[in-house]
Order: structure tokens, then C-alpha cells, then sequence
């Protein structure tokens, strides 16, 4: 197949879906049963492969290293394939069976989707979907890494399209993350995280520059945290099924538990990428106050927006050399009055390195416009004291009610940041003393006006006062007529 047919033939398997699953859940059911057939698939090909190796030894074919994953007897695609009745009870007992025999690599990577709720997935429907799947054979030679993992992102999308305001939760806008992917500038050898991962798309697309450069992507330490259990199970499919093995996904609540931690402390990361769930209002304060890992050393968020917990999440996760960071917020974060003693003391703390603001509707299924915060813990002499201020809200193009950056407008903010430049009504730098002068205040309209200046015209004052004459005697005629024809 090709990339095209492979993504409608993926695609169709969701149709089965229509009219029985909202929308918003399709990932739940397709993601899982997509997984499943491929690495069924994957371990027959291997299967095949250890027997030419062998000379058609079936004893040395069944030996575990042969396979990436084992997947127990009755367990197969081909068992629930065989199954007529009670599939949803197959499925479950198959992919449970899998998790317990892969448990450190595919531990409940399946997720939590009900199979058996027959008023919802009938066995007419699961013997569709499992047909659908079926057609193809999803093995390495027929569908390589690449391909495939291009195909999930296209699922990511299109799931996205479909699910509304829940999409944010698991999908960024991917010209986006290539433009916070430049700026961070992975090399092989980093520690990546990302602390509200989603799907895992800025983790991956790390790992995918350094491949497409032809350098040793597999060298990357990538680990993320993300609350939702079957967003999280979709990210580490996004990660095997793109032929990526040293990463690490745990699901859980960031702000109240971190699960990277190194004796007793937040680990330390190279790099930090992240666009967290912007201004939760529900978040445990009362903890943040006491925080064992010091988290609140810049101050305490207000209790209705947790952004600045995760913003401070993020700094104190950093290495103290190498460590930056670049995250995706709601322009908020630049000069709410709330936040603005944190926000000074990260200023004065000569910890932000850029600030670029972005346009609206690059937050998945939100007309507002967003903004890249970008931080380094040890600037180069020629940055320190300094804060670059980039106003990029017109390099965006609008199609329908969502936009993305083209090529040229990701090369304009890249090459901007990376040589710290000042363009006239694009970017000014300005100094931490300025910035604390207006009481720590980063809204970009304070700094840089994206409104060219326009040669100014002469205007006579008696034509303007004849003008607004003349206009008020007619508006007062048109309002007479009107009384006359009511009355």
C-alpha cells in the first residue's frame, strides 16, 4: 500500500463506528485494535524469519529472543478472528494476556475500553471492524515503521477533527511542534521530557528531526507523563509503532505526582518541550504550598489556573547547564496581574530567553491566540540580561476555523530566534531592567507592534468640523422623516 491507501484503508476502520461511538471515543476502540494487528502480524513475520534462519527448526522459532513482543498461545489476531460469539470477551481476555506477557514493554498500553458492552459494540460490529483489519497485512515488510507511524498520525488528526474540544487534550497543532522542535534543537545523547505529553507528538517529532538528519536518534532519552489513561496508552503505541524504543510514558497527574523522580528529586532533563492544559481551575493548591520537590520557589498560582504550577514544574526539571525549555501557552501568562510576582521573578532570575507570540487558532478547536515561552538555564554571555520579544501573530495562515504555520513563517520566527536579531515591527530585544520597570510584564503589545507605520496625513480641522456638520444635519433629517411616517 501506499501512504494514501494505507491512511483509508486505516480511516475506514473508524466508519464501522459511525452512529454507534461518539466520536471523541473512536480512539479508545480503533487505536487498541490497531496495535494489536500489527504486532500479531509483526510476530508471524518474525516467526517466519527465525524459521529460514533455522533451517526450519520449529523448536529454535518458538525461542522468546526471536520476537520484540510474545504474544501468548490463544491470544492472537487470528484467535478473535476464529471467534463468532462474545468477541468483546475475546478481545479483552487477548489483550490482557498480551499486557501479562510483555510486562515490562506493553503493560496496559491496551487501555480501559469497555469490549463487552454489546449495547454499544455488538458482535455484528466487532466481526466488522475485525474483518476491516483483516484486509491487510500490517507486518514490517509490507507496512515499515515509517509509514505506519505516518499513517497513526494521520488517525491522530483526523480523531482530532472529529472529537471537538476534547482534541487539545491529545493532539498539537504538528506545524507548531516542528517549529518548538527547531528551536530546541535536539541533539543525539539528550534527555527529552515532556510533562503533559498528550499523544506523545513532541517527544517523537524529536526523535524523528535527528533520524531525518541522518544522526543516531536512538541515542534519545525520551520520557513523558500524561493523566489520561488512554492518552497515554496512545502514546506509547505513537512510540513503538514508529520504531521508537528508548522512551518512557507513565500516566498520572504532574502537579500533584511527578513520577520521574531521582533520590527524592525531580530528575533533570536536557531538554523539556510541553503544551500543558492551559488555566485548570481544579488543581490541589493547598499541596503546591508544601511542595516536597520545591516547586513553588518562584510563588504559589492563583487557585483557579494552574499555569504557573506547570511553568515552574518545568524549570525546576531542567539541567542546570544544558537544561532549556520551550512550551506552548495562552497569551495570559504574559501579563496577568494574578501570576505577576512569579512571572517577575523568572524574569529577574535571567531564565527567559525568548518570548514569541503566536496566531489565533493554532490551539486545537480555540480561537485564541497562543505564545511560545522559551527558557534557558545558562544563556550564552551575548543573551544574558536580554529577553527577545517576537510578535509573529501575522505569520499564520487561516484555512476555515483552524490555522497552521507554513514553511516560511517557521523560518522567519526560527532564524529570528537563532541569531537574536531585531526586525523592525517583528522582533526588539529588550533588557531584564525594562522588563521589571513595567512590574515584570512580557505582553509582547508592550514591546513590539506588528502594525507598520503609516506616513501621517494632514488633516484640516474646519473641513473635519464641516464634515461632521454636514453628517449630523442629514442623520437629524433621516431621524424627522421617521417620527413623521410612525406618527
Amino acid at each position: 500500500m501506499n501512504q494514501k491507501n494505507l491512511e483509508s484503508y486505516l480511516w475506514g476502520a473508524a466508519t464501522n463506528l459511525r452512529g454507534t461511538i461518539d466520536a471523541g471515543d473512536y480512539k479508545q476502540y480503533i487505536f487498541p485494535l490497531l496495535f494489536f494487528k500489527r504486532i500479531s502480524d509483526v510476530y508471524d513475520e518474525e516467526y517466519e524469519n527465525a524459521l529460514k534462519k533455522s533451517d526450519n527448526d520449529q523448536e529454535f522459532a518458538s525461542f522468546k529472543e526471536n520476537y520484540r513482543f510474545i504474544i501468548p498461545k490463544g491470544s492472537h489476531w487470528i484467535d478473535v478472528r476464529n471467534t463468532t460469539t462474545n468477541i468483546g470477551i475475546k478481545i479483552t481476555k487477548s489483550l490482557r494476556n498480551i499486557e501479562l506477557a510483555n510486562p515490562d514493554t506493553l503493560y496496559g498500553i491496551f487501555g480501559d475500553a469497555n469490549w463487552t458492552n454489546k449495547n454499544r459494540l455488538s458482535d455484528e460490529i466487532l466481526i466488522n471492524l475485525i474483518e476491516h483489519f483483516s484486509k491487510q497485512n500490517l507486518n514490517i515488510k509490507n507496512v515499515p515503521n515509517d509509514q505506519l507511524g505516518n499513517a497513526y498520525e494521520y488517525l491522530i488528526r483526523k480523531f482530532a477533527d472529529d472529537s471537538g474540544h476534547t482534541a487539545a487534550e491529545f493532539y498539537t497543532n504538528r506545524t507548531v511542534v516542528d517549529l518548538m522542535t527547531k528551536i530546541m534543537n535536539p541533539k543525539p545523547g539528550d534527555s527529552i521530557y515532556d510533562p503533559t505529553c498528550g499523544s506523545g507528538g513532541l517527544l517523537l517529532n524529536c526523535a524523528l528531526k535527528i533520524k531525518n538528519e541522518k544522526k543516531e536518534y536512538r541515542s534519545l532519552k525520551l520520557y513523558g507523563q500524561e493523566i489520561n489513561l488512554i492518552t497515554s496508552s496512545i502514546a506509547r503505541m505513537n512510540m513503538i509503532l514508529h520504531g521508537i524504543d528508548e522512551f518512557k510514558i507513565e500516566r498520572g497527574d504532574t502537579i500533584d505526582k511527578p513520577l520521574f523522580i531521582e533520590e527524592d528529586q525531580l530528575k533533570k532533563f536536557d531538554i523539556i518541550l510541553a503544551n500543558p492544559p492551559y488555566s485548570i481551575k481544579s488543581w490541589n493548591q493547598k499541596k503546591f504550598l508544601n511542595d516536597s520537590f520545591g516547586r513553588n520557589y518562584l510563588g504559589i498560582p492563583p487557585a483557579k489556573c494552574a499555569d504557573y504550577a506547570f511553568q515552574q514544574h518545568i524549570l525546576k526539571s531542567l539541567k542546570p547547564k544544558t537544561g532549556r525549555s520551550i512550551t506552548l501557552w495562552p497569551h495570559g501568562i504574559l501579563f496577568r496581574d494574578a501570576e505577576s510576582k512569579i512571572r517577575k521573578k523568572m524574569v529577574e532570575s535571567d531564565l527567559v530567553e525568548c518570548v514569541i507570540g503566536l496566531g489565533p487558532n493554532l490551539f486545537y478547536n480555540s480561537p485564541m491566540e497562543s505564545c511560545l515561552l522559551v527558557t534557558r538555564n545558562k544563556k550564552n554571555d551575548s543573551r544574558k540580561g536580554k529577553i527577545l520579544i517576537i510578535n509573529a501573530l501575522k505569520e499564520v495562515k487561516q484555512y476555515r476555523n483552524l490555522a497552521f504555520l507554513e514553511s516560511k513563517h517557521i523560518e522567519k520566527i526560527f532564524n529570528t530566534y537563532k541569531n537574536f536579531e531585531e526586525i523592525d515591527n517583528f522582533s526588539k530585544i529588550i533588557t531584564i531592567e525594562e522588563i521589571i520597570k513595567k512590574d515584570g510584564s512580557l505582553n509582547i503589545a508592550q514591546y513590539v507592534s506588528n502594525i507598520e507605520n503609516e506616513p501621517k496625513k494632514n488633516v484640516s480641522i474646519i473641513k473635519s468640523f464641516n464634515d461632521w456638520m454636514s453628517s449630523s444635519v442629514k442623520l437629524k433629517s433621516k431621524i424627522n422623516n421617521l417620527i413623521k411616517e410612525i406618527s
